[in-house]
């Protein structure tokens, strides 16, 4: 029952968000196919959604905002999260193939770019890294411990491999 993955995001290629999504795949479990918005924002609106929503008035680099409390590693059913299926589907969700909507995920280019030039590896696998970790994000996991953030690593490092964006 592993996932299949849809973007909504203007900021990437079709062919990018294909990869992306294909990379994805397998990283939960659902009955339904899963939906995440991705968008690109300046530092100015990162700093903006940082201060307003957790309170931090600074730049981040990525900011996750999950439609529903989706518990790491469990699997998602539609039934579940009946205010995630997209509203047009109704109870035939499964016959008109819906989606279910797991959150929103807001990268910060700039910051992006500026990460990737101190982190020494490009721009595109920086902006993938980010846009991976705030997914993990939506699906629930999170790296406040170690036994956590060593899960989310593990995670992370296996979607930039299928990207064959391994670090160097």
């Amino acid at each position: 029952m592993k996932s299949k993955f849809c973007l909504d995001c203007d900021g990437l290629s079709r062919r990018e968000q294909r990869a992306l999504c294909k990379a994805l795949g397998g990283l939960a479990e659902s009955d339904a196919p899963l939906l995440l918005e991705l968008v690109f924002v300046s530092k100015v609106e990162i700093r903006s959604l940082n201060a307003r929503e957790r309170g931090v008035d600074k730049v981040t680099d990525v900011l996750s905002f999950p439609a529903d409390n989706f518990k790491a590693g469990e699997p998602i059913f539609a039934a579940e999260h009946a205010d995630c299926v997209e509203p047009s589907a109704g109870k035939t969700w499964r016959r008109r193939g819906a989606r279910l909507y797991l959150g929103s995920v807001a990268i910060c280019k700039e910051r992006a770019k500026e990460q990737a030039e101190e982190y020494g590896h490009s721009y595109r696998r920086e902006l993938c890294y980010l846009a991976v970790h705030g997914v993990l994000h939506c699906l629930g996991y999170d790296h406040e411990t170690e036994e956590e953030r060593r899960t989310m690593r593990e995670k992370e490092e296996s979607v930039m491999q299928k990207l064959g964006l391994i670090r160097e």
